[in-house]
């Protein structure tokens, strides 16, 4: 397994290998029917989204979070990563991606408390470079503000990127919401209403929605909010929560119904509050 010190030499006096290596990536299987998944997310970082729990800085340090990404995925039932390509190439050259499904960012211009935040234009993983890196499709995030016009480039942009992806047979995963300006901060509304509103509008973007899958937050009456769609789709962890056991409990009920397909957490499992990882993810593969 390759060392952060070996890394950083491999970056700077052999960048070729980067690409030799994505190319010789182990893959997995394809999913079989029925099987749910276990993805970690991290492309928080690419955002300016730092912070963790009480820690505003929690992955500010690349090697612990590498560390950290390095003891979910090597967890029985983890079967992916979701990651910029900063952090899909690093994990890969340490050996962690092999046989994982593995999924590009797209867009991350809607830096966190940035005055143009709802400008979220495609400035990661392209499609080609999804293609190009041997992945299995790619994460794009769309919030939808009715009162800012900065969100109208990035309704058209996912619409455009289902497509090629699509056409490609690599999936869209989108994580809709309806998002609004809160004293200078975008806030998403997680009441129902909001979310099923969220899933209409990203459902009908493309020209295909045959590989559209949705990435969504567990809220309240979260069988009454899946209705809304036919779309496979994977629950989000969102920030962490000082009571992780509850919402656990949450994630295992919406698991049951038929849309849902597996779970896709970041923070919650990276930096769980109680502090163990292997814990943490273990329990949350319990309930796959």
């Amino acid at each position: 397994m390759m060392s952060f010190r070996e890394l950083i030499e491999l970056r700077t006096y052999e960048p070729h290998l980067i690409g030799e290596a994505l190319a010789q990536r182990p893959r997995p299987p394809a999913y079989k029917k029925g099987e749910k998944m276990m993805i970690i997310a991290c492309d928080h970082p690419a955002r300016g989204a730092l912070g963790a729990g009480n820690n505003p800085f929690a992955m500010g340090d690349r090697q612990e979070l590498l560390q950290r990404c390095q003891e979910a995925l090597s967890r029985p039932g983890v079967t992916g990563f979701l990651g910029t390509a900063d952090l899909v190439e690093d994990l890969t050259l340490m050996g962690a991606l092999d046989n994982k499904h593995v999924f590009g960012s797209m867009n991350r211009t809607g830096l966190q408390g940035a005055r143009f935040e709802m400008d979220d234009r495609f400035n990661c993983y392209d499609v080609a470079g999804i293609q190009a890196s041997g992945l299995d499709g790619g994460k794009v995030l769309l919030r939808v503000n009715y009162a800012d016009v900065a969100c109208a480039p990035t309704l058209e942009a996912t619409g455009k990127a289902i497509s090629d992806l699509a056409a490609r047979n690599k999936i869209a995963m989108i994580e809709p919401f309806i998002s609004s300006w809160i004293d200078d901060t975008i806030v998403n509304d997680l009441r129902s209403e909001a979310m099923i509103k969220a899933i209409a509008i990203a459902s009908g973007l493309g020209n295909t929605s045959a590989y559209t899958w949705l990435k969504l937050p567990c809220v309240d009456n979260m069988e009454h909010v899946m209705k809304a769609t036919s779309l496979p789709s994977l629950i989000l962890g969102g920030k962490v929560d000082k009571e992780l056991d509850v919402t656990m409990q949450k994630w295992a009920e919406a698991l049951r119904l038929p849309q849902v397909k597996g779970l896709v957490i970041g923070r919650s499992l990276l930096f769980p509050p109680e502090g163990d990882i292997t814990q943490a993810v273990d329990k949350a593969v319990s309930l796959l």
